[in-house]
């Protein structure tokens, strides 16, 4: 299958690159800074293009069969803009030129009306944190999530909670809407995206993710968090 990642340089994107490449798809990655991408394969492609420039995608998304979104970028007190206007830019390409399958990545903090998230570190300390210094970031993946849920692609949207390295694809569990898990491993997150494309079970669905093998250290997560909040900079800035 030939794929494109969005958001293709990020520590997700890397990893869905790299596990796409293994499972022996051909890949077009997609970042705003190619020549700091530096994986190579022959059944790669890097592009560089901004997913705010409508005539870039369009180009790069032309003889795609699926479309893989791991955007992201800092947290920032100024609107965001990235989710909603890149994804739309995806999606009209896609109309153009007939491709169907989308698997996007949100967050369970879009919607935390839904319920608690794994316990007290998780819902009373970095849920907050994130919350607060990501509030423009989440506002622009609920407009996002609206924009996907609106069309008449066969769409997939993830929604992880916490996420955090392992070395491999662990076991994790995945759920209609919402999932009480507090964090989310990004190979795991990467491998169940990949596995959309061949499954329906969440065809025109929200899908939450979770990881249960593995947990982070709770002091190394806190510091991580933290610091992403000082400096204004998203725990997982996927940068578009």
């Amino acid at each position: 299958m030939k794929l494109i990642i969005f958001g293709a340089n990020g520590p997700t994107g890397r990893l869905l690159t790299d596990q796409a490449l293994a499972s022996g798809h051909e890949v077009t990655a997609v970042t705003r800074r190619p020549e700091a991408f530096g994986m190579r394969h022959d059944r790669l492609q890097v592009v560089g293009a901004d997913v705010h420039d409508a005539d870039a995608v369009d180009a790069a998304l032309a003889g795609q069969d699926a479309v893989l979104s791991v955007l992201g970028v800092p947290y920032s007190r100024q609107p965001v803009t990235v989710y909603s206007e890149g994804t739309g830019n995806i999606m009209t390409a896609m109309r153009t030129h007939g491709v169907r399958r989308l698997v996007c990545v949100s967050a369970s903090l879009t919607d935390p009306s839904l319920g608690p998230h794994g316990g007290f570190f998780v819902d009373k300390v970095a849920g907050p944190i994130v919350s607060y210094f990501g509030r423009t970031v989440y506002a622009d993946m609920a407009r996002m999530e609206a924009l996907v849920r609106a069309s008449a692609l066969d769409w997939t949207i993830m929604r992880p909670n916490g996420l955090f390295e392992t070395a491999q694809v662990t076991g994790y569990r995945l759920a209609e809407d919402y999932l009480d898990a507090a964090y989310t491993s990004r190979a795991d997150l990467a491998a169940a995206m990949l596995h959309q494309l061949s499954s329906d079970a969440f065809l025109r669905k929200i899908c939450a993710i979770g990881t249960v093998d593995e947990k982070p250290r709770l002091l190394a997560l806190l510091l991580r968090e933290g610091s992403s909040a000082k400096r204004e900079g998203g725990p997982d800035a996927d940068l578009a």
